[in-house]
């Protein structure tokens, strides 16, 4: 059994509680900007003794309107400022946030406040709150609900007012280490979400940690900030807010993703946090914006000499040929692209699935360096990540300090340390059932290499074995079709089948474009465009050019244009946009079955659209 431990670099205290992470920020810089809110075109600053202050009267709302320590108090909202004030408020008046997706459906969100046995609930707006009002009825605990929009956190500040400062300090100090911070449901991509208790130490040891061994993307001598735009109601961005809290580090919000390179532009961060889609997003529309200027094969050739030259810059070489080419080419094309992004941005610390080493390569030459990390809610976020000192693009880093990675006899990632979470809430089978001793068993395989950097190679319950017997991990054909812009998602299928096929969507935004550029009706619908040999012939091209990094056995030999888009909506994503394999295979039974109707020989390399 392969394993490699990283020792904590900071000493454990299991006295300390989430809370002390702000007072200790407010000791250390209570002058210093901590967040930015939005203004117009321009930024408004919160300092770190501002939003201290803020916390503590909303605390005091929270105690006046009868939260009591320990309480479960749900939040749906979508990123934005008021959602980190909410979570050390709560923190401070000794209660426990469960969030709920911006996006859930009224039973996800009676799943979530019920079986929580949540107390209070907080919605965003007056569609949150729709959608809880539909299923109140069902949740008899649910005493108190407040909407953001209505005001009704000013309402409880004064509300709060005859509060002493003295009963939040009593409050906050309650909690150790081991006492649950928060409650997180899993997005359910397999069956009913289990909530997962995560605890004060979780937050507190890994934010420590993770300070340290981050402390150049962090800890900014010029000063260190970013945007958030990921949903924090998911852990990976939770734990980031938590972190710059923690680490000092300047945030501002901007939840629409349509609105996020003016927001970029405008406050000019030093890192990012993002899922890889975010970045596959950036580049497929700067290329296809090129393409539509006329500029499409300059874009490529920039990009091509670009993921060479950080290739050769990682081997320890650059060929001086090479290096007059990418600098003629990143001062045409790239430094535009970095100017989008405001300019600053050196890091961007990406997670949640595989990135891909040519985007990788491509954004490390524009300086901006990609650390792919490595988690689940199970483990706070991040059990793994590449650092800024000690990186390998293609793989998702090294072991956290205070954290330890291990390989099953079967491959499957094991994980213990500071970063694991206590239990699945109210659920001690499914608890025993993903520990062995104190090592969590993730569900999810890999390969460690010698210096200990984690490479995901699969989900251990979607291997795919074909008729013949044949092991097939669906992630390493589906992430690089995935990567093309004419492609929304693609699910790879054949457990007992002869052969591998896939079910392939098309993106709604890129659609028109790529037709566009490509000569084709940019108005035909997305049903339209499922039949039309253009689109064929170029999904036919990013199957075959992934088929060549897999054996014959493993390729995909058939497809299928789906008329219709996975959507969270529509029950095919999670909220952090992973498929449900399991109701994608179970909805398009049909459509699998006539991939399979005809079994001639497929000819080398060549897939049969369907």
């Amino acid at each position: 059994m392969i394993q490699f431990d990283s020792p904590a670099l900071v000493p454990a205290d299991p006295e300390a509680n989430a809370t002390d992470l702000l007072v200790d920020r407010v000791a250390a810089s209570p002058e210093a900007v901590l967040f930015s809110l939005p203004d117009g075109d321009s930024w408004s600053p919160v300092t770190t003794r501002e939003f201290y202050d803020q916390v503590i009267a909303l605390a005091k709302g929270f105690v006046a309107a009868g939260i009591e320590p320990g309480d479960k108090v749900g939040l749906m909202c979508k990123t934005r400022y008021e959602w980190t004030l909410i979570d050390f408020a709560m923190w401070f008046a000794g209660g426990v946030l469960v969030p709920v997706y911006e996006t859930s459906s009224p039973s996800q969100v009676k799943w979530n406040l019920g079986d929580s046995g949540a107390v209070a609930v907080i919605v965003e707006t007056p569609d949150h709150f729709a959608r809880f009002d539909e299923v109140h009825p069902e949740l008899p605990d649910i005493r108190s609900v407040w909407q953001i929009d209505l005001g009704d956190l000013d309402k409880l500040v004064a509300g709060g007012s005859d509060v002493a400062d003295e009963e939040i300090e009593r409050r906050r100090k309650i909690a150790n280490g081991d006492d649950i911070a928060t409650l997180i449901y899993t997005s359910g991509s397999t069956g009913k979400p289990k909530g997962c208790v995560l605890t004060h130490s979780n937050f507190v040891e890994l934010s420590r940690n993770a300070a340290v061994a981050l402390k150049e993307v962090v800890l900014d001598p010029n000063g260190a900030s970013t945007v958030l735009f990921i949903t924090t109601a998911h852990v990976f961005a939770r734990f980031i807010a938590v972190l710059c809290v923690h680490a000092g580090v300047r945030v501002g919000h901007q939840p629409d993703t349509k609105q996020l390179l003016p927001a970029l532009g405008s406050f000019k961060p030093t890192f990012l946090l993002a899922v890889p889609r975010v970045f596959e997003k950036v580049y497929n529309v700067s290329e296809q914006k090129a393409e539509s200027g006329g500029k499409g094969k300059i874009f490529r050739a920039a990009a091509d000499a670009a993921v060479a030259y950080s290739k050769a810059s990682e081997a320890g070489s650059v060929p001086l040929g090479l290096r007059l080419k990418f600098a003629v080419l990143d001062r045409l094309v790239l430094s535009k692209l970095r100017a989008a992004m405001g300019g600053n941005v050196r890091y961007a610390v990406s997670g949640s699935a595989p990135l891909g080493s040519r985007l990788g390569h491509f954004y490390h030459a524009l300086g901006i360096t990609i650390l792919e990390g490595y988690g689940l809610t199970e483990t706070t976020a991040p059990a793994t990540v590449n650092l800024a000192e000690k990186s390998k693009i293609g793989t998702v880093g090294p072991a956290l300090p205070g954290v330890s990675v291990r390989l099953a006899d079967d491959g499957e990632i094991q994980v213990k340390g500071v970063n694991v979470f206590k239990e699945y809430w109210k659920n001690p089978t499914a608890t025993a059932d993903t520990f062995d001793g104190d090592w969590f068993k993730t569900g999810d395989i890999g390969v460690l290499d010698d210096d200990g950097f984690l490479t995901i190679t699969g989900r251990k319950k979607e291997i795919i074995v074909t008729a013949g017997g044949k092991n097939v991990a669906p992630a390493a054909l589906e992430d690089p079709i995935r990567a093309n812009p004419l492609i929304g998602q693609v699910v790879v299928v054949g457990d007992q089948k002869p052969f591998i096929s896939a079910l392939v969507t098309l993106d709604p935004e890129m659609l028109p474009v790529w037709l566009n550029n490509h000569g084709e009706d940019a108005g035909m619908s997305i049903e339209e465009a499922s039949a039309n040999p253009a689109v064929l012939a170029e999904v036919q091209r990013s199957i075959d050019q992934a088929n060549e990094s897999v054996s014959r056995a493993e390729s995909i030999r058939k497809f299928v244009i789906l008329p219709t888009e996975f959507t969270e909506e529509s029950g095919h994503l999670t909220p952090k946009l992973s498929i449900k394999r399991n109701v994608i295979v179970s909805d398009f039974a049909d459509e699998i079955e006539s991939l399979y109707l005809t079994t001639a020989p497929v000819t080398e390399g060549h897939s049969i659209a369907g």
